[in-house]
């Protein structure tokens, strides 16, 4: 049995207490207020007697017990977003057949577990699961091969289509380790490697290279790299750096001891993935996948980005439908 006053949302405020080092941030992401955050967390030190954070320092640190108590949290919040996505079972026997395409950046995460649960539901139903990249997404759906995608948002209206947001996938600067010292330099100190840039053909890179030309910004041309684990590789191996998203730097995590990320030491921006149906498809289809999708999103990528990654908490997120 739990002690008295640890509950599930006492430790939801205590992992984004410790992501952000603020009340502000944390009552952003868990949806409550200041004074609602402050009491939670109060609560929970009060029952676990022992105090969590310093509340001396701004932004605030874990203390010894903080950080003991914060992997033991992370784990068993991670096992309830997991098991809560999949108990979620929709109810789409009704459907004789459907067909769906995902984003390649899906792929080891979320892809998987995703089948399993439409598998689950789909008794009756001829079911076709593809992966690929936005631009053959958008390609399929126009001839209607697809009932639902989800890629990445060009921001256009689609004739025929309805788009429901799942998350904002901020752009974030990929560096070999170590080579960057200030995080307030780090132009002077790259510009003697060349940026990687994604392959032209891709709506990632094509939208890279338009905030760049928006930003005024120009860089040689010199590579051009087609997946996100090839270009992630390059700059481990220090061969340049990159632009990508939290999404993509989390597909390559086997190189992340040898890469540091950073924000963005340029204007900020972002790209939007969205779930794309047929129109003519009942709302409820689409809004039970988009609704799987976001927890899946939230507990096998967003989550671990932002224990890597703290600073990205409340820009990489899960848009609410």
């Amino acid at each position: 049995m739990l002690m008295k006053g640890v509950t599930l949302r006492g430790l939801e405020v205590f992992e984004a207490l410790a992501k952000s080092g603020s009340v502000a941030q944390a009552a952003e992401i868990t949806g409550l207020s200041q004074p609602a955050v402050s009491q939670q967390l109060r609560n929970l030190e009060k029952s676990l007697g022992s105090d969590l954070v310093d509340h001396g320092r701004r932004p605030m640190v874990l203390t010894p017990a903080g950080r003991s108590f914060l992997s033991r949290t992370q784990a068993v919040l991670s096992e309830l977003r997991l098991a809560q996505s999949e108990l979620t079972v929709m109810d789409l026997s009704h459907l004789p057949a459907l067909s769906l395409g995902l984003i390649d950046d899906f792929d080891n995460d979320l892809t998987p577990r995703l089948a399993t649960i439409l598998a689950d539901s789909l008794t009756q139903c001829r079911f076709k699961m593809v992966t690929s990249s936005s631009h053959d997404i958008y390609r399929a759906m126009e001839a209607k091969e697809l009932h639902i995608g989800v890629a990445a948002s060009t921001g256009e209206l689609r004739s025929g289509v309805t788009e429901y947001p799942l998350v904002e996938d901020p752009f974030i600067l990929i560096a070999p380790r170590g080579l960057v010292s200030d995080a307030e330099d780090i132009g002077n100190q790259l510009n003697h490697l060349p940026l990687l840039r994604y392959g032209r053909e891709q709506l990632i890179s094509q939208q890279i290279e338009a905030h760049l030309a928006r930003c005024k910004l120009d860089f040689d041309n010199r590579f051009e790299i087609g997946s996100h684990l090839a270009l992630v590789a390059m700059v481990a191996r220090r061969i340049g750096w990159a632009i990508t998203t939290p999404l993509g730097y989390m597909r390559a995590e086997r190189f992340h001891d040898e890469v540091d990320a950073f924000p963005l030491p340029f204007s900020g921006f972002s790209r939007r993935i969205s779930l794309f149906s047929q129109s003519d498809w009942p709302d409820t289809v689409p809004l039970d996948v988009a609704d799987t999708v976001r927890r899946l999103v939230q507990s096998q990528m967003i989550t671990p980005a932002i224990n890597r990654l703290p600073w990205l908490a409340g820009q990489l997120k899960v848009i609410e439908g």
